[in-house]
């Protein structure tokens, strides 16, 4: 199943039962470092965990032959489904030395890992905690660069910062795959610069039936199935809209 477009009905972010339901469900471990003493902001932990998503898709070992594609492909054949767990001090050291990819922020880190199946996590992974992943921001964040991509997560949803960043990967990881390949060079080159931000109450409206990448969640943890939680606002998208 090619995924260099996903229609709406095909939507691995559906609450509906489709035929990625059928398929071997897996999921992909995202796992974020958080001290007692140093915990990372919450909008630089959103934006990293989104970072790590792209910088795992765009990695070598995750396309062609490479030794993470199969399970990548198998995981973008059924539910996209992404979990964040947490961990500090030895937990941190032992979830390091597991392949995967370390991507940090201004104060956050976040370690990615190869998709594994939803019953199938590595032990050292399996023993993290998922709850309890609750960050806030020092000061509130600075206006995106609209030169960026910004995925704007919706207003009306209170999400732990764990569930949070799976959105925000959501997000991510939909407007990747609306890009033409140069467009995915490009933001690659960059370093994958981008914003999240929550929508302005008055602009969510617009933003969902922009036309934009948009996740409707599935509703497997804390919201309801269905609800809108991220637009993916993409500058390349944007200007294929007004075309």
């Amino acid at each position: 199943m090619s995924h260099d477009s996903t229609s709406l009905g095909d939507s691995p972010f559906r609450s509906e039962r489709s035929v990625r339901d059928e398929a071997p469900q897996f999921v992909l471990p995202l796992v974020a470092r958080i001290e007692r003493s140093a915990p990372p902001a919450r909008t630089d932990a959103l934006e990293t965990a989104a970072r790590s998503v792209l910088v795992l898709l765009s990695d070598e070992r995750a396309l062609g032959d490479g030794e993470w594609a199969q399970a990548v492909r198998d995981w973008q054949d059924a539910r996209i489904r992404k979990v964040v767990r947490r961990a500090r001090g030895a937990e941190w050291r032992r979830a390091e030395a597991l392949p995967g990819i370390t991507v940090t922020g201004k104060s956050a880190e976040v370690r990615v890992f190869p998709p594994v199946p939803l019953d199938g996590w590595p032990k050292d992974l399996a023993k993290l905690q998922v709850s309890g992943t609750d960050l806030d921001d020092p000061e509130p964040p600075a206006g995106p660069d609209p030169a960026h991509p910004v995925l704007w997560m919706s207003p009306d949803l209170d999400m732990s910062a764990g569930k949070a960043m799976a959105q925000a990967g959501h997000g991510a990881q939909l407007a990747w795959w609306e890009l033409s390949d140069e467009e995915r060079a490009a933001w690659r080159d960059a370093g994958f610069p981008l914003a999240v931000r929550t929508a302005d109450p008055a602009e969510w409206g617009r933003l969902t039936g922009s036309g934009l990448p948009l996740v409707r969640d599935a509703g497997f943890t804390e919201i309801a199935p269905g609800s809108c939680t991220v637009v993916a606002d993409h500058p390349a998208l944007r200007q294929g809209l007004r075309r």
